[in-house]
């Protein structure tokens, strides 16, 4: 991560750093070789020493002084002597760019931390907020397992689909192995395509599925941010404001996903029903009459108010194969029962 108009702290440099010349390397220690020399006070560093500790370059260095985001060094004579207090800070504000912090609010953490505010808290709820919010373990497939998994068949365009949306992370010290970062999902994949679905249809579904996920996550965002977190947000928490925004974030976490699992169960089950209803209704009117005529034909019940009705053979066989020869006649009664009932109740509602 980086603010607008400089690069990132891993040894890119920022634009705005002006030269210092007093951190050139004219100092002694260069000279002679020496670095990371120990002084009354503890390790003194050049600032070449300091980048390559920290990660930083110089110029990088230089950004954040002029910024100040990093203690002045001392002087002694030409030379500038920095301390483990600015290898600590520098480590302090790469740990914050990488969580998606920008240099203006770090200088504002970093000015609450020198007041005597702290840093703890802020930085505990920041760890919350990027800790794990599930409880899978990534796990490494080798390419032949991975093909394994999927019928034995190698599908380059398949396996290149999957690295572009995450599923799969190519291994740069292994390029025949692979990272998973969800075995479930991966997991999930090969049983849709062990059932007969294309490998390239589950990742354009998994596409359509994700930006429609993602819209939920920013709802349950927002409606937190807006009911519970909004306190701790339009300022520069303190640090016992933090910790119990951390400690709100670990109680929350797992409500959005146990939400979600009763809401797809819901539907699930209406919609799984009412597709099946829709599906033996369209095969009922839909069949040819050549198949209704080829059904067996079937003798009326003695009992009062029976009457025969054809049915395609097909459907029968799906009804007796789905739940039982002897529950058969029982569940299309129910079925078409039940159809009657919703388009009865269609019928009596407002139209608009």
């Amino acid at each position: 991560m980086s603010d607008q108009g400089g690069r990132d702290h891993r040894g890119r440099d920022h634009q705005g750093g002006n030269h210092h010349d007093g951190d050139h390397h004219q100092s002694g220690d260069h000279q002679s070789g020496q670095a990371g020399r120990s002084g009354p006070a503890g390790p003194e560093y050049r600032i070449e020493d300091l980048a390559h500790r920290s990660g930083a370059s110089v110029r990088t260095i230089r950004a954040y002084q002029d910024r100040g985001l990093l203690p002045k060094p001392e002087r002694r004579g030409r030379a500038n002597v920095y301390r483990d207090t600015h290898l600590t800070r520098l480590r302090q504000i790469a740990g914050l760019l990488d969580r998606g912090y920008t240099l203006a609010s770090i200088k504002e953490l970093l000015e609450a931390w020198d007041a005597g505010r702290g840093l703890g808290g802020v930085l505990g709820l920041v760890t919350e907020v990027d800790g794990p919010w599930s409880d899978e373990t990534a796990e490494r497939l080798t390419r032949a397992e991975l093909d394994d998994r999927f019928g034995g068949a190698p599908d380059d365009e398949a396996v290149d689909d999957a690295v572009e949306l995450g599923v799969l992370v190519r291994l740069p010290d292994a390029p025949q192995e692979f990272l998973v970062p969800s075995p479930r999902e991966l997991a999930v994949a090969a049983e849709l395509h062990r059932a007969g679905v294309p490998l390239l249809a589950i990742s354009d579904h998994l596409r359509e599925l994700r930006v429609q996920v993602e819209h939920i996550a920013g709802r349950f965002l927002a409606f937190t941010t807006e009911h519970v977190f909004h306190q701790y947000f339009d300022h520069p928490p303190t640090e016992e404001e933090a910790t119990e925004a951390a400690a709100l974030v670990r109680r929350l976490r797992p409500l959005a996903q146990q939400t979600v699992d009763a809401e797809l169960a819901r539907a699930m089950r209406t919609l799984a029903n009412e597709h099946l209803r829709h599906h033996l209704g369209s095969a009922a009117e839909g069949e040819p009459e050549r198949e209704r005529a080829a059904a067996p034909a079937r003798k009326p019940e003695e009992e009062p108010g029976r009457q025969l009705v054809g049915l395609p053979a097909r459907t029968v066989d799906a009804v007796r194969t789905l739940v039982g020869p002897e529950h058969a006649e029982a569940f299309i009664a129910a079925a078409v029962e039940r159809e009657i009932q919703a388009r009865t109740m269609d019928a009596l509602l407002p139209r608009s």
